[in-house]
């Protein structure tokens, strides 16, 4: 894990989110991949069970023996997997034989941390319609200056989809804005520079024009990147509730 560049600010410490994450990739039977000595021996794996009662979870084991006896002598091994086109990472220690279903599985703890990767280019989360987040954009003198609001349509880790319904903002792929800021509900406000990627004119229903703009994040800090991730994984955890019945 420590081809990651800041991966802390991608930890997940909070035990019941980690046993949630666990039992998705259990339910969607998604295939892991144990780095038993680095990339030279890999086991394709996946969970069977999370048991938070005991503080562990099961894995299958490897169909090879050899391979299941080096799992279990080197006790600790490091696992890969994607989960909604995330990337997640943990650590399975601890790992012992046990019974499950008649046969033989692995046994592993509860990581206390695991690390999930949200790319720009597969997670954007769409942001709330009925209250929006806004991006307050300084305007150049010839629009008459001050700063101008604009409603997000999305957020990722590596920028944000702008609508600019009155066509207000130069939409060249290549502009940059700068200064800009956002503030995000309930985590606070970040500045940073916005530089456009992509335009998409869209004509409503009563003929008029909606402008979309996405833009990428340009000189963030790490302290307001982190502030986004935080966000993003706060509307995470609202769309899951209300997707649960629980919203």
């Amino acid at each position: 894990m420590s081809e990651l560049e800041n991966w802390h600010d991608y930890e997940i410490a909070s035990r019941r989110e980690i046993i949630a994450l666990l039992r998705q990739i259990g339910e969607k039977n998604q295939l892991i991949r144990m780095l038993v000595r680095g990339e030279t021996d890999v086991c394709v794996t996946s969970i069977l069970e999370v048991d938070p009662d005991t503080d562990s979870f099961i894995l299958d084991r490897s169909v090879n023996r050899d391979q299941n006896e080096r799992i279990i002598k080197a006790g600790r091994v490091n696992c890969e997997t994607s989960l909604d086109k995330i990337r997640i990472l943990f650590v399975a220690d601890n790992l012992r034989e046990t019974a499950y279903d008649g046969g033989n599985a692995l046994r592993a703890d509860i990581p206390p941390t695991l690390i999930r990767l949200q790319r720009r280019e597969f997670y954007r989360m769409a942001t709330p319609v009925t209250n929006p987040v806004r991006a307050m954009i300084p305007m150049p003198p010839e629009l008459g200056g001050g700063t101008q609001a604009f409603p997000l349509a999305d957020i990722s880790c590596g920028g944000i989809a702008l609508l600019d319904n009155k066509l207000q903002l130069n939409n060249t792929v290549g502009q940059t804005f700068t200064n800009c800021r956002i503030d995000l509900p309930e985590i606070g406000p970040i500045t940073t520079s916005l530089q456009v990627r992509n335009s998409l004119d869209l004509t409503l229903l009563n003929n008029k024009t909606n402008r979309r703009l996405g833009c990428q994040f340009v000189d963030m800090g790490r302290a307001s990147m982190a502030a986004v991730q935080r966000y993003i994984t706060r509307l995470e955890r609202e769309r899951n509730a209300r997707l649960a019945g629980l919203g």
